[in-house]
């Protein structure tokens, strides 16, 4: 059984691609959309995932801070942030 306040946490999905026109690239995340997974999945079992997760597209904004964070992490530079 999940916890209660694992359930309550919004579940997010940002779109990071397309696979041969069949597959879905995609970052999943719970509660905080910078900490994520990445996952493929056709696009058929993709919809699905998302209706049985109940999940919130990012925004335009909440992507760009997303991608904006990885480059953060990837460059390792700690005077890079959001200032």
């Amino acid at each position: 059984m999940m916890d209660d306040a694992l359930t309550s946490l919004q579940r997010y999905v940002h779109v990071t691609g397309v696979l041969h026109d069949k597959f879905v690239e995609f970052d999943f995340s719970i509660g905080d959309p910078t900490l994520h997974v990445a996952l493929v999945l056709p696009f058929g079992q993709f919809s699905e995932f998302c209706r049985n997760n109940r999940v919130e597209h990012l925004t335009s904004e909440q992507s760009a801070a997303v991608e904006f964070d990885k480059l953060k992490w990837r460059h390792g530079d700690p005077g890079f942030g959001y200032d």
